[in-house]
């Protein structure tokens, strides 16, 4: 197993993600806790020592299943990472009442790992508000050693990233972000990167695979990869790639099968950074999977002059993109309901004063029509 060093704690750089654990049936909330027991087993045995679970992830049983699971290892043998669930706003004041019952449910005492889970447009304002207390009350409990190491997950802007570093920066010891090659660009993943560097905050990595959607490349695309490292397959190329970057400590691989878990142990057993060329050959091919889905807006600003609705069309485009991208997800409808009404896709009136301006020529009115379309179904 390879490790990553961090604050004198040696991490494995391959980590246990809870969100897509084995199920009994087609039911996401019913885990199937022998399966993930044999799943932590192995990862024990084969030296993971990071596991990540939440509050929401499984219907609530996540946590419980992973409980479970640890409970038969000595408590030094690994860390486990919990997050304060802020994705849902009802929860905001409920920090305690959540926090006691996520130990009682992981059967443990501390976190080593504790989150401000998925800061985003949504919920940036209630994060930061005093009144919730949200922050001071993890402070506390990193003071009583209850949370040994305390972050931050984030699916949001760069900006509302500053925003929440600007704020909390100096305490925050490590984030979570959605980064894989794709994302370096597409999510603005080297932006986010960047920004957290100048706090000197390590990234821990949430989907590696894009959902899976990495391990499922075309023949003409993997026929390209193989030539430059064979054997080393689609998976092993989507890891290889954080790898190179050396702001990344934990990889964290939402594993739903033991077959999964052994084929991520065997890359795991070296450390193999892509070479220069290596690497630029992957974004070459990131470049060709984002044309086939997305509209290849600059962000040059020329139609927001022109819109009588004056709708931010380079967010929305931006935003429509991942969603068309993905087939659906969370990202875009969770981003937009920070955005009022009559600023959103469907506000668009199809005058395509946009459209008579764009250096791209792109029919503007008909995606954010698709766009509206989508969000309704």
């Amino acid at each position: 197993m390879v490790y990553r060093e961090f604050q004198g704690i040696k991490l494995s750089n391959l980590g246990m993600g809870a969100m897509r654990l084995p199920l009994t049936d087609e039911n996401d909330a019913h885990v199937d806790q022998a399966a993930v027991d044999e799943m932590v087993a192995l990862a024990m045995e084969r030296g993971i020592n990071y596991y990540d679970t939440a509050w929401g992830y499984h219907g609530g049983n996540s946590e419980l299943a992973m409980g479970q699971a640890l409970r038969r290892y000595p408590r030094e043998q690994f860390c486990l990472a919990d997050k304060f669930p802020g994705y849902d706003l009802s929860n905001m004041g409920k920090t305690a009442e959540i926090f006691e019952a996520q130990l009682k449910k992981c059967q443990v005492e501390y976190f080593d790992f504790y989150l401000f889970h998925n800061v985003c447009e949504m919920n940036i304002d209630a994060y930061l508000d005093p009144q919730y207390g949200t922050f001071d009350y993890l402070m506390e409990q990193k003071r009583l050693g209850r949370i040994r190491h305390l972050g931050f997950s984030a699916h949001g802007s760069p900006a509302v990233i500053r925003r929440f570093l600007e704020a909390y920066g100096s305490h925050m010891e490590f984030c979570q972000l959605q980064l894989n090659y794709l994302d370096w660009t597409f999510q603005e993943g080297r932006e986010k990167v960047e920004l957290l560097r100048e706090y000197h905050i390590p990234v821990w990595v949430m989907e590696p695979l894009r959902g899976g959607r990495l391990a499922r490349l075309t023949e003409e695309h993997a026929a390209r990869l193989d030539a430059l490292r064979p054997g080393e397959g689609a998976v092993g190329w989507a890891f290889r790639y954080l790898q190179t970057i050396s702001d990344v400590k934990v990889i964290l691989s939402g594993m739903s099968s033991l077959r999964q878990m052994e084929e991520n142990l065997r890359i795991f057993d070296q450390d193999a950074p892509l070479t220069e060329p290596e690497a630029a050959a992957l974004m070459h091919i990131a470049e060709e999977m984002l044309e086939v889905k997305t509209l290849p807006c600059t962000a040059c600003h020329y139609c927001t002059g022109h819109c009588p609705q004056q709708l931010d069309i380079p967010r929305l485009l931006e935003l429509y993109n991942e969603h068309k991208f993905t087939g659906g997800g969370f990202i875009a409808p969770m981003a937009l309901r920070a955005v009022p009404p009559e600023k959103q896709p469907g506000a668009c009136v199809g005058c395509r004063s946009c459209e008579a301006v764009c250096p791209q020529q792109l029919k503007i009115s008909e995606a954010l029509s698709d766009f509206a379309s989508q969000l309704k179904g």
